[in-house]
C-alpha cells in the first residue's frame, strides 16, 4: 500500500457525498482553516478554494461520485489524491462519526503522510471502463435467466433439455415442453429479455473494440494473439489496468490483480492469510478465464499444470498459472 507523502502548504479533506461535501482544510501546523458543509457544486466549491490555489492538495475517499472531483481540480490545475476505501479504516473508527469529523481526519491523513492511496483511473478511458463493467452485470443477468429455465424443468421433473437457446425455433420446443401455459408465459418472459439483452450486447461490444483500437491499439492486438485469450478478456485487461507503468514491480501488478495472497504472521504465528478480497476482481476473473481457456487442448500447458500441482493445491496452481 502506498501513502501520499508530499509537502504542502495546505491540505484539503473532503467528505464526498453525492449532494452534498464537508471541506476542511488545514495547514501544516495542523491549525484549521475552513471547515464548512457546502452543496456538491463545482462553482461553490471552486470559490470556497480560490484563496488557496496552488497551495493545497485535495483528498477524498474513493466512493462512486469521486469522478467530477478529480475532473474539477485537473481543470484548476490543483493536485488530487484518492484515498483506497478499504484501508481508510481511521475515519470510520472512533466514537462519534459524522461529515464534519471526517473531512477533518481525511485531511489530517494527508498532513500525517497516512493517507493510502487509490488508482486516479485516467479520464479519457474511465467511462469505457465503466461501460465495460455494466456489460459484465448484464451478462450475469443474462446467466440468471438461463439458469431459471433450467432449474423450471427440474421444477416439474421434466427431463434436462439439450436446447440451444439462442435457436428461435428450439426455444419454441422447450416452451412447449411446458403443459401449463403460466409456465410458458414465465419462460416466454425469461426468452424475451435474453433476446432483447442479446442485441444491445452486440451492439456494445462492437462500440468497445472500436475504443479499444482508439485507446490502446498495441495492446488490444498483442492481447488477442495470445492463446485462452478473446476479445472480451481483451477488453477486460486493458480497461481494468489502464496505464500499465503505474506499477513498479511485477509483484505488486499481481497483488493488484489478487494473484497474491499475504500471509498474517503476528508475533512469529501464522495465522493464514488475509487481504483476499482486496485487488481488482474484473483482473483476477479474467486471468483466471484465461489460464482455464489457455489449457484446453494444450498438452503443454496442462503437463505444466501436473508439474505444479506435485507442489501446491490444483486452486494455487492455476493461480501461479493464471498471470
Amino acid at each position: 500500500m502506498n501513502f501520499f507523502n508530499s509537502l504542502h502548504p495546505y491540505y484539503c479533506g473532503i467528505d464526498l457525498h453525492a449532494r452534498v461535501l464537508y471541506v476542511c482544510i488545514i495547514d501544516q501546523d495542523g491549525q484549521t482553516c475552513v471547515h464548512k458543509e457546502i452543496p456538491a457544486n463545482p462553482d461553490k466549491l471552486k470559490h470556497l478554494l480560490e484563496p488557496f490555489l496552488g497551495n493545497f492538495v485535495v483528498g477524498v475517499e474513493c466512493m462512486h461520485c469521486w469522478y467530477w472531483v478529480s475532473d474539477f481540480c485537473e481543470d484548476l490545475g490543483v493536485d488530487f489524491i484518492l484515498g483506497h476505501a478499504l484501508y481508510m479504516k481511521a475515519i470510520h473508527g472512533g466514537k462519534a462519526k459524522n461529515n464534519r469529523i471526517d473531512s477533518f481526519k481525511i485531511a489530517n491523513l494527508i498532513r500525517g503522510g497516512n493517507f493510502p492511496l487509490a488508482y486516479v483511473y485516467p479520464k479519457e478511458m474511465r467511462a469505457t471502463r465503466d461501460l465495460l463493467r455494466r456489460r459484465t452485470k448484464l451478462v450475469r443477468h443474462g446467466a440468471h435467466l438461463k439458469a431459471h429455465v433450467s432449474n423450471t424443468t427440474s421444477q416439474y421433473n421434466l427431463p434436462t433439455h439439450k436446447v440451444n437457446l439462442k435457436n428461435v425455433s428450439a426455444r419454441e420446443q422447450l416452451k412447449m415442453a411446458f403443459p401449463d401455459r403460466v409456465v410458458q408465459r414465465s419462460i416466454d418472459l425469461d426468452m424475451a429479455v435474453l433476446d432483447c439483452d442479446a442485441k444491445e450486447l452486440s451492439k456494445i461490444e462492437c462500440f468497445l473494440e472500436q475504443q479499444a483500437r482508439q485507446h490502446n491499439p498495441v495492446h488490444w492486438h498483442l492481447l488477442k494473439s495470445i492463446s485462452g485469450i478473446g476479445r472480451i478478456l481483451a477488453l477486460t485487461i486493458i480497461y481494468e489496468i489502464g496505464h500499465i507503468d503505474r506499477f513498479d514491480s511485477v509483484q505488486n501488478f499481481a497483488s493488484y490483480a489478487r494473484l497474491v495472497k499475504c500471509k498474517a504472521e503476528p508475533a512469529g504465528k501464522s495465522y493464514g492469510t488475509q487481504g483476499n478480497k482486496i485487488g481488482n476482481a474484473h483482473l483476477k476473473w479474467a486471468f483466471s478465464e484465461a489460464a482455464v481457456l489457455y489449457l484446453r487442448g494444450n498438452e503443454k500447458a496442462q503437463k505444466y499444470l501436473m508439474k505444479l500441482q506435485r507442489r501446491m493445491s490444483k486452486a494455487k496452481a492455476l493461480s501461479v498459472l493464471a498471470p
